[in-house]
């Protein structure tokens, strides 16, 4: 059987499973994607409340993120209509104790001089501290030899304390949905290498969606797959309960009483703890199952807040400072009413490693929330919506520790690849580093199946030999 006659299943269908069945669909294969939910969407899934359809989190992409976007153009997004595409900004409320850095239209890397130089709240002292820690990541290529945590690298930087708490320790949780104290080091460098540290202006840009995040890609991406016929199909609501190898291929279990259907390949895009289970019958796996079931987890809280029509914010985010010990949870609140406008007087408030807080009962959480907006918005009013609506995704993330082992997309099985944001990258767990797993399990089953059939029993376990994982 050549490559492009591979059948493969694709088990998930997160960003990670649509990107690769994207992938191998353009590249020839005939793709069958299973999703356990309704919709697609994984993690950044829909949900209807009151009436409206929102996300179970808000999210904040980069323009950094080249491969998501160039997957969304492929299957049909637009990105200005998807997108408010903003300069890289850190705003808190005016009158606070927060700071204003905003990023002019400018090339890189004379935007972050200008930003900096224009910068209020912060002094002379923060400001030194900002641009020698920016050369220092330039001169060492944005990568410790070895590495440690955030904290311990703001420290050896000489980072101000306020410039530590307003810029790195926020973008820090955002980026990672782990606290500077327990983040890695090297991967918070890799996230501003490639937005604050590229030579594109454009890569540092943040995009806020303006529509679901079902129909940013995942969507699009099953619509996408069905328009290509060739024998491709989406299956919602149908589990891959269990796999097993049949021959030189697989079954794969999708439950009920339906007979296991066989494939050449399998792409495991379901959650960590999803493919541990699914792998852990199968001996050859142990080491990876192993990986998969020592990762800790991170969950991350985002509270709606309906308020009165016409309930405006001056920009369509802003920064927020937190404060556990005084009652104060969020991080970052958004208008959503300026990225969509059947969403007047809503506001999203995010918090990102949020376990202290997931342990708060839920209507004390949403009220200290609105607290915190009355208190650093002055305006009394937002302390008292008309209603709110708190979603916490227990398992948002992986904790993003240093030295941590992320399983490669390789496994030692022939036709079985890892896709999810928990696969080898230097990237945390990401919208991007999902759809990037995506593209390289794609890869790594397309490179298998052109190999002749008596080599294709050895081929996965000599490259997963080669040293596949990161540390």
């Amino acid at each position: 059987m050549s490559a492009p006659e591979l059948r493969v299943a694709v088990a998930g269908g997160g960003w990670a499973g649509c990107a690769a069945a994207v992938e191998l669909a353009r590249q020839g294969c005939q793709v069958t994607l299973f999703e356990a939910a309704r919709s697609l969407g994984g993690r950044a899934r829909g949900v209807e409340v009151r009436g409206l359809a929102l996300d179970n989190g808000q999210h904040i992409l980069l323009g950094a993120y080249r491969e998501s976007l160039r997957l969304m153009k492929r299957v049909g997004v637009d990105e200005k209509t998807a997108f408010l595409r903003l300069p890289v900004q850190m705003r808190y409320p005016e009158g606070g104790d927060g700071m204003d850095f905003a990023a002019p239209r400018l090339p890189a890397p004379l935007h972050l001089a200008f930003a900096l130089l224009r910068a209020n709240g912060l002094d002379r002292a923060d400001k030194l501290a900002l641009a020698r820690f920016n050369s220092a990541g330039r001169w060492m290529g944005w990568q410790l030899d070895n590495d440690c945590t955030v904290l311990e690298l703001l420290e050896r930087f000489d980072q101000t304390e306020r410039l530590a708490r307003l810029m790195w320790r926020p973008l820090c949780i955002a980026a990672l949905n782990t606290p500077p104290e327990r983040a890695s080091a090297n991967v918070f460098l890799a996230v501003l290498r490639d937005s604050l540290g590229a030579r594109r202006r454009a890569a540092s840009d943040m995009l806020l969606p303006r529509l679901p995040m079902g129909a940013l890609f995942p969507e699009p991406a099953g619509a996408w797959l069905e328009r290509q016929g060739r024998g491709h199909s989406v299956r919602l609501g149908v589990k891959v309960a269990g796999i097993k190898r049949d021959g030189d291929g697989w079954l794969v279990d999708s439950g009920g009483d339906a007979p296991a259907e066989r494939f050449d390949a399998v792409v495991l895009a379901t959650p960590a703890p999803v493919s541990a289970a699914l792998l852990a019958g199968l001996p050859e796996a142990a080491e990876v199952a192993g990986q998969l079931d020592a990762f800790t987890h991170e969950p991350i809280a985002t509270c709606y807040l309906q308020y009165a029509p016409g309930t405006r914010l001056a920009l369509p985010f802003y920064a927020l400072l937190d404060d556990p010990a005084t009652n104060r949870w969020g991080q970052f609140v958004f208008d959503r009413a300026q990225l969509d406008s059947a969403q007047e007087g809503l506001l999203a408030v995010v918090v990102s490693a949020a376990a202290e807080a997931a342990s708060l009962p839920r209507e004390q959480l949403a009220a200290a929330i609105a607290s915190q907006l009355a208190e650093d918005f002055r305006r009394p009013e937002l302390a008292t919506p008309a209603w709110t609506q708190l979603i916490t995704e227990k398992r948002a993330t992986f904790s993003c520790t240093p030295g941590l082992v992320r399983p490669g997309n390789i496994t030692t099985l022939p036709g079985l690849a890892l896709a999810g944001d928990y696969t080898a990258s230097d990237y945390p767990a990401t919208l991007e580093t999902a759809v990037r797993s995506g593209q390289a399990a794609a890869t790594a089953i397309r490179a298998y199946g052109a190999l002749p059939r008596e080599k294709r029993s050895l081929s996965h376990a000599d490259g997963a030999a080669s040293g596949d994982s990161v540390r």
